[in-house]
């Protein structure tokens, strides 16, 4: 059935984010309350809607595509896989006189005999984890384990985080570490892993920056980097792609989080006389996941065995009039596991 990829125009957009995660197509089309076609919706239409200041409380009708490529009832097989071939698309909607959908066209169904979308190419780019902090919010296990080594289900939080590039095809890491690296580096020796794995040792902590001057003059392009304490469920070839598109020196991961307030907001002037107040206001912002793209160019204005973070080296690329982007994910995608709060909700996530 195509029920979960149809959604009403007046939702809301942050609904049809969580959807659309919820659906392997990556798609939605939009119905009106007849259940007419009105549009199609992608992960991309939202994060453009979101990047160019739409508020995520905005209707879904505000955002779709409103041109869809459909067919009618009683469609030719050849025009639909032509359609299909040329706009790299992978369903089509079925529309009958009335403009409601009633089939979606899948493309393994009508190329089960061993037609295929052209799959996508591996990511042919380093990934740095940063892998070398004390994990302190995590005590005492991590006065015992390094943070990397955390279990997240029946793996540890690195793997996981190795495991998600690992199914983009990327196959080169860089594991920057200081704190318990011995244990860190036994752990990879015993789990032989078919992916190559370098380290960079950390003297002395050199914050979430510092140990990438290690890597200056290694790499051409981009590479990604990424905190050892998280995992995202994300395109990163869709990442990428933005990346490039936007000419970025530093593409920052970002996640939506919404926070609403159960008291009655006032805002004062003059010696305390009240200006204005709100009752239970709500509030949504994008919150850095800890997650990189950088051009490998940018290294080099990393200092040499100092303390560094990446938020400094975000502001020097800005104060030369460098451009760093944001690409947004959803709340849903952004599984953090660097306190016992967050780490608790994130095995909750993997449970369900």
């Amino acid at each position: 059935m195509f029920d979960s990829l149809l959604i009403d125009e007046q939702r809301k957009v942050l609904e049809a984010l969580h959807q659309l995660e919820e659906t392997r197509r990556k798609i939605l089309y939009v119905t009106n309350e007849k259940g007419q076609l009105r549009g199609t919706l992608t992960d991309g239409d939202v994060r453009r809607w979101i990047l160019g200041g739409g508020d995520l409380e905005g209707q879904v009708g505000a955002v779709c595509n409103r041109i869809p490529y459909s067919a009618r009832e009683g469609y030719r097989i050849a025009d639909i896989e032509s359609a299909m071939s040329m706009h790299k698309i992978t369903s089509v909607p079925v529309l009958d006189d009335d403009n409601c959908i009633i089939d979606v066209v899948f493309w393994e169904d009508l190329f089960q005999k061993g037609g295929s979308i052209k799959k996508q190419e591996p990511l042919a780019l380093p990934v740095v984890v940063m892998a070398g902090g004390k994990g302190s919010r995590l005590a005492p296990f991590t006065s015992v384990l390094p943070k990397p080594l955390i279990p997240v289900g029946e793996k540890t939080a690195i793997e996981m985080i190795i495991d998600s590039f690992v199914q983009c095809g990327v196959d080169d890491f860089y594991l920057s570490v200081n704190y318990k690296s011995k244990l860190i580096q036994a752990y990879f020796e015993e789990l032989e892993p078919s992916y190559r794995i370098s380290y960079i040792h950390e003297e002395k902590p050199l914050g979430t920056g510092g140990g990438l001057h290690a890597l200056i003059g290694r790499f051409n392009g981009d590479l990604i980097v990424t905190n050892c304490d998280v995992i995202i469920k994300a395109d990163y070839h869709a990442l990428m792609a933005h990346h490039s598109l936007e000419n970025n020196d530093i593409t920052m991961v970002v996640s939506l989080r919404h926070y609403d307030i159960p008291y009655g907001i006032c805002e004062i002037v003059d010696n305390g006389q009240l200006c204005e107040m709100r009752e239970k206001p709500h509030y949504n912002f994008l919150v850095n996941t800890g997650l990189y793209v950088l051009k490998a160019s940018v290294l080099d204005l990393i200092p040499e065995n100092e303390f560094y973070h990446l938020t400094d080296l975000i502001q020097d690329v800005r104060d030369r009039g460098g451009r760093v982007g944001v690409y947004p994910i959803s709340d849903k995608a952004w599984l953090d596991t660097g306190e016992w709060q967050q780490y608790c909700e994130t095995m909750a996530q993997l449970r369900a």
